[in-house]
């Protein structure tokens, strides 16, 4: 499966997402038109370690306020919830295991200063950093 299926599917695929993403222009006129918030459960779900809430890091996207209120994400809450779903993804790939890509995810890692790889994936600059983390982990290079 390719890396634009699987993040996709980690937003709910056609079910929620009402369509079929085959390409990265199908995903990024979704994120513009605003993600239902459906999605960002989703990958919250798939994100979050077995005991940490679900709730605290939807709130970490959207205000609680906020994500109560509509039924759509605005553009920049679909980037954030687009680029976490794209990391894990990728880490669920590489593992081929989501309790350990979760696991990675959630673990401080020395190559990020020591912060997890979820908290640095929160912006677009520090996702570019945990993907490039994930590659060279996938090519047998040092990390």
């Amino acid at each position: 499966m390719e890396v634009i299926e699987r993040v996709a599917e980690m937003l709910g695929g056609s079910a929620v997402l009402h369509r079929r993403v085959r390409s990265w222009v199908d995903l990024e006129r979704l994120v513009s038109a605003g993600l239902p918030k459906r999605s960002l459960q989703l990958v919250a779900r798939r994100a979050v370690e077995p005991g940490a809430s679900v709730s605290a890091f939807i709130y970490s996207v959207v205000p609680s306020a906020t994500f109560k209120r509509r039924t759509r994400l605005s553009v920049a809450e679909s980037e954030r919830t687009e680029r976490i779903a794209r990391v894990v993804a990728l880490a669920e790939s590489l593992w081929g295991d989501e309790d350990e890509a979760r696991a990675f995810l959630n673990r401080p890692h020395p190559l990020l200063e020591d912060e997890t790889p979820l908290n640095v994936a929160r912006t677009e600059i520090g996702a570019r950093r945990v993907e490039h983390l994930l590659h060279d982990i996938e090519h047998g290079l040092p990390a």
